[in-house]
């Protein structure tokens, strides 16, 4: 069997419709469809049939699918073995990364990686909602993604997961507010405030459900934003309280302090996100080695609980 035609098998198995593939792979639909033609003749079976006016696979369609994915990892493995061998983990990778995570390690990444000859990276960002990072895999090789502790968004999607660090979310109030001078805020503290929220289906959301219920009422959410930078000014400006990362926001603007809150999980945990054949490559390995390091001396850089002016005694 040809390797390109199952290639296409696969991407129908991951986006679903025959157009999506063909936008993915450059061809017409009518190409797409004429090629895994080719492929059920060479199968000897249907590995396709007619949903509406769509294709889906059928389960002899979804077995060589998933073949596919071993096929490719194997190929990418043997191309990086060779890599090895020549000690040149040459090629162009492509990153898709989240605007604070992206602001904070990427400069440092991409100087690290200056020195690699023949290694071009092209970053760009995206704030998606929980559940559309893995689907992202499919068009970039790299997807830095972010989630609470304890869930698995990406659970059972086959692909590899790499840990860059866990970051705590701070509670970023005004600097003349009346919780200014505490060394920790609590949700009975927090429920009553006006906040700041983000786009909902975003992680951050899940972190005021906890001060509802353990504060017995709804927050009120004034205003949602995406953009840190934004929320920060809607604090300063004395417009609500808000979540703010830790590690990863940059320098907190004058007017905002941050206070860890006690009670509540308060966390992200960001991963980079690969698909496994891709994983494969000496160039991404390069690329996530110099990641997961820059992770590293991010989280170490913060040796206090929390930035700006040190908090009062209780």
């Amino acid at each position: 069997m040809d390797v390109n035609r199952l290639d296409l098998l696969r991407e129908l198995s991951e986006r679903g419709s025959v157009t999506a593939v063909a936008e993915a792979t450059g061809r017409t639909p009518s190409a797409v469809s004429q090629q895994l033609k080719v492929l059920e003749r060479e199968a000897g079976m249907p590995l396709t049939e007619r949903s509406g006016r769509g294709l889906v696979l059928t389960s002899a369609g979804h077995a060589l699918a998933r073949s596919a994915a071993d096929v490719a990892i194997a190929l990418e493995r043997a191309t990086a073995l060779w890599d090895e061998f020549r000690n040149h983990p040459s090629g162009e990778v492509t990153l898709l990364t989240f605007p604070t995570i992206g602001a904070s390690l990427l400069p440092g990444v991409l100087t690290d990686l200056a020195s690699v000859a023949g290694l071009v990276v092209h970053c760009t960002d995206l704030d998606p909602e929980l559940a559309g990072f893995p689907d992202l895999t499919s068009d970039y090789d790299i997807v830095l993604a972010h989630s609470m502790p304890g869930e698995l968004p990406w659970g059972g999607r086959g692909l590899k997961v790499v840990p860059l660090l866990t970051e705590p979310l701070d509670v970023g109030i005004p600097s003349d507010h009346r919780l200014a001078g505490r060394s920790h805020v609590t949700s009975a503290d927090l429920v009553d405030e006006t906040w700041l929220g983000v786009p909902l289906g975003f992680p951050f959301e899940r972190i005021l459900h906890s001060i509802e219920q353990q504060g017995g009422k709804r927050v009120h959410v004034s205003q949602r934003f995406s953009d840190m930078r934004i929320i920060e000014a809607f604090i300063a400006a004395g417009q609500g309280v808000a979540f703010v990362p830790r590690f990863t926001s940059g320098a907190v603007p004058e007017g905002v302090v941050l206070k860890p809150i006690r009670g509540v999980t308060s966390a992200r945990q960001i991963v980079a996100l690969v698909r496994p054949d891709v994983a494969e490559r000496l160039a991404v390995r390069t690329v996530l080695d110099v990641l997961t390091a820059r992770a590293s001396r991010l989280e170490q850089s913060y040796a206090h609980p929390s930035r700006g002016p040190q908090p009062a005694a209780d």
